[in-house]
């Protein structure tokens, strides 16, 4: 795998300068870093990343919209508990944000998620509707996926491997999200790489990370998982506000190098008639730490227009 995406610009900085809080869901400590006031944007990550990821984005949010943002680790990822003597499964994880938003009292929400994130946060937009005014989506899926149609035939083998009874040796072991993936497709310094591996430096403290590559439905399977992400497809009709999806190119989910996301994509405004596809730019999946700024400014961009001005974007 080669890294397709051509820097010409500084690594975003590495600086993690937030205060540190915990709150306690499902009998679990969930960390969160948080900036500003007024009303929440909540930040969801993906895996193999952390809240560590906002970083440099939230404080320019904040700033720009007079939003309190938020930024939780997801169970088993950052400072957040990392029990290795549980199964992390797709409803934990949601039970995780739900009751996350429940502890803190968050409504008036825009989300702000991407990769699992986004499918993780989109689940809970569809059981808590009224709690959310929009959304803003990259780099993720909310669809069932084949490996024929959604993979590019470079990472094929790679997600077979991470799925299979061997994939904890690749995953947990050699930790090859953090140490070959991240860095071949991402521009980062030596320092804000060293912030993930520090985050998940055991093998049993990167359960949760391991377990995520198996729980994509590819072809049906798991069930399980199936099943989540067909309920999710049909509640996606409650999430009546207005959505953001931030398209890179060539981007990986919906990718230039895979067309089918384009297709899947169309699929989903079917649904989410008011969804907003709006162009990225030059970028591959993790968008955070790639451009920060165009990040930063196309979230500010969106809830000012929507949020602000009480218009809606088009």
């Amino acid at each position: 795998m080669t890294n397709t995406i051509a820097v010409d610009r500084p690594p975003p900085a590495a600086d993690y300068p937030f205060a540190s809080h915990y709150v306690k869901v499902a009998g679990h400590n969930v960390h969160y870093i948080e900036e500003g006031a007024g009303q929440p944007v909540l930040f969801v990550h993906g895996n193999p990343t952390s809240s560590y990821v906002y970083r440099n984005v939230m404080p320019a949010v904040a700033e720009a919209t007079n939003r309190r943002c938020l930024a939780i680790d997801l169970l088993g990822f950052g400072k957040s508990d990392k029990p290795a003597n549980i199964d992390y499964t797709l409803p934990l994880f949601t039970e995780i944000i739900t009751g996350f938003i429940e502890e803190l009292r968050l409504r008036d929400i825009i989300l702000v998620a991407e990769d699992w994130g986004g499918f993780l946060g989109s689940y809970v937009m569809t059981k808590h509707p009224d709690w959310f005014q929009s959304a803003v989506l990259m780099e993720t899926f909310l669809w069932p996926m084949t490996f024929k149609e959604d993979s590019e035939p470079v990472f094929v083998l790679p997600l077979k491997l991470m799925r299979s009874p061997l994939g904890a040796v690749f995953t947990r072991g050699m930790n090859i999200m953090v140490n070959k993936i991240i860095p071949e497709h991402c521009p980062m310094s030596e320092e804000a790489l060293q912030a993930y591996k520090d985050a998940l430096p055991t093998f049993a403290s990167r359960k949760a990370l391991g377990t995520f590559p198996k729980l994509i439905p590819f072809d049906g399977k798991p069930a399980a998982s199936q099943q989540f992400t067909l309920e999710l497809q049909a509640g996606l009709k409650n999430v009546t506000s207005p959505i953001l999806w931030i398209k890179s190119d060539p981007g990986v989910i919906v990718s230039l190098m895979n067309p089918i996301g384009y297709g899947r994509l169309e699929e989903l405004q079917q649904t989410w008639p008011q969804m907003v596809v709006r162009d990225f730019g030059s970028g591959y999946h993790f968008l955070t730490e790639e451009r920060p700024d165009r990040v930063a400014e196309m979230i500010s961009d969106w809830v000012i227009e929507n949020h602000l001005n009480g218009s809606h974007a088009d």
